[in-house]
């Protein structure tokens, strides 16, 4: 079964409209240049993950910080000086 594409304001895309995109693409970039437009969409689709994977790992740390519960320092509990022991 072939689920359509859906585009923000454009609605589903087919097999039919994928098929013209591809040959649109194909006569603007020409079939020599398409291999060096293919590897650069990916390196950017990479480092657009690894962005978002590294932004999430941010959040998520973050998270974990405010919802860890804060130890107070100990109080340093000090002998009460007795005058009569220093005589």
């Amino acid at each position: 079964m072939n689920t359509p594409v859906i585009l923000a304001g454009l609605g589903p895309l087919g097999t039919p409209e994928l098929i013209i995109i591809a040959i649109l693409v194909l006569v603007l970039f020409g079939a020599k240049k398409l291999p060096t437009f293919a590897r650069s969409l990916g390196k950017s689709m990479g480092e657009f993950k690894k962005a978002r994977d590294e932004f999430e790992r941010e959040l998520t740390t973050a998270q974990d910080e405010a919802q860890r519960p804060t130890i107070p320092a100990p109080v340093e509990k000090r002998q009460p000086v007795n005058s009569s022991q220093d005589v």
